[in-house]
């Protein structure tokens, strides 16, 4: 039987899985068609990243186990630790730290981002983040644990590095759930950005809306400035200025996963692999990348994908059919997201929605919020586990989200 290995259960991964499947069904299922998806990460789970913002970041996963099982998708956990692409095989390394090996015939590298760390003396040892769900409990227990430290300072104020998306999401978060956990108004939020201004990759579209809400929180920023030193009482600036803070946050920017390296290929900045229109890398036609793994043009005009989740979710359902489609001598679909939103939590002020590659805003406040949290606890969710339902929502052909 053939195999079609997708690695990783994020969102690119899980529609990945659900997509192959549901073109290997509509050509006779896996005995007909001889071929079977086998998904592996560690967990059956899908982490709802983009939520990780918020407080009780631990509940932000949904088990995946129930809807790989009535869609006929194999699950096996576990960890690729190397993929030789001569030999068309993964080595995994399961929970116990014992090593095996699965073929392939073809592989969807899914295997997503990570955040950036630069070498900045102990940044590891005394800096928090929210980038993967174990680091977001763990901010979330510290700040819990903030309310019986003495009252001080360096205990109330909490510096975000980073002023990009994520840094001003959690930024925007943070005042109300600090005041609530300490019971005290005198709160300080400090935001670092190296660029001059704040939402550098944003763009001047929403930068306005962007600046009313911090200053209606309370937030401040120091642009111009970066990082150069984190201790466990505070941060040391590029000005030489030191800030006094028990919680450094690091939100600096994201780099795809390590895996990336073993496929040979062009890659960006980020590491992503430079992909063609139906996601295969160019001199290793047995592999499809996608998610934050690719670099994939969206449009017409030249624009690239985000590592984003509502460019995942689509990045992913063609990755899969094109899997497949190779796999059964169809035609592959070639990858599009012309339309493009985003739309940004700004805490208690409300959001940002904008429509578009230039981010003209569209709506802010308090009816924005109301997209934002329909979008972080409806639209990104997993299909229901129904087979019928889940291919249906895992078709490339689908709209899909045009927000994140």
């Amino acid at each position: 039987m053939q195999t079609i290995l997708i690695v990783g259960t994020g969102f690119a991964g899980m529609w990945s899985a659900l997509s192959a499947m549901r073109l290997i069904e509509q050509n006779g299922g896996s005995e007909a068609s001889g071929i079977r998806v086998i998904v592996i990460s560690p967990e059956p789970t899908l982490v709802i990243r983009p939520r990780l913002y918020e407080s009780d970041a631990d509940k932000m996963c949904v088990s995946l186990e129930e809807l790989f099982r009535v869609t006929g998708i194999q699950f096996v956990p576990g960890m690729v630790d190397t993929i030789d692409t001569a030999q068309k095989r993964a080595t995994i390394i399961d929970m116990m730290g014992i090593h095996s090996a699965l073929d392939y015939d073809r592989l969807v590298l899914a295997a997503g981002s990570h955040l950036k760390r630069p070498n900045i003396p102990d940044i590891h040892e005394h800096a928090f983040s929210i980038d993967q769900r174990d680091e977001a409990a763990n901010l979330d227990k510290h700040l819990n644990h903030l309310a019986f430290e003495p009252p001080h300072p360096a205990r109330n104020t909490i510096v975000i590095v980073g002023g990009g998306f994520t840094g001003i999401e959690i930024a925007a978060e943070m005042p109300s759930r600090l005041r609530s956990i300490l019971r005290s108004e005198d709160v300080r939020v400090v935001i670092i950005e190296q660029a001059d201004a704040i939402g550098p990759e944003l763009g001047p579209g929403p930068r306005p809306v962007i600046l009313e809400a911090l200053a209606g929180l309370g937030v401040e920023y120091k642009l111009g400035a970066a990082v150069v030193s984190v201790d466990k009482t505070g941060v040391v600036t590029s000005r030489g200025e030191r800030i006094d803070s028990l919680t450094v946050i690091w939100t600096g920017g994201v780099e795809a996963s390590a895996l990336t390296q073993q496929v040979p290929g062009q890659r960006d900045r980020s590491g992503r692999l430079h992909v063609s229109s139906d996601l295969r890398v160019p001199s290793v036609p047995d592999i499809y990348v996608t998610g934050d793994a690719a670099l994939a043009i969206a449009d017409d005009q030249g624009h690239h994908a985000l590592m984003s989740c509502q460019h995942a979710m689509r990045l992913g359902r063609f990755a899969g059919h094109n899997a497949a489609s190779d796999l059964l001598a169809l035609a592959p679909k070639p990858y599009a997201q012309p339309a493009y939103g985003t739309c940004l939590d700004l805490g208690p002020w409300g959001a940002v929605i904008t429509q578009g590659w230039d981010r003209q805003v569209q709506l802010t406040g308090s009816a924005a919020k109301t997209i934002k949290e329909n979008i972080n606890q409806v639209v990104i969710y997993p299909p229901k586990a129904d087979r019928a339902e889940a291919f249906a929502a895992a078709d490339p052909d689908s709209a899909g989200p045009t927000l994140a």
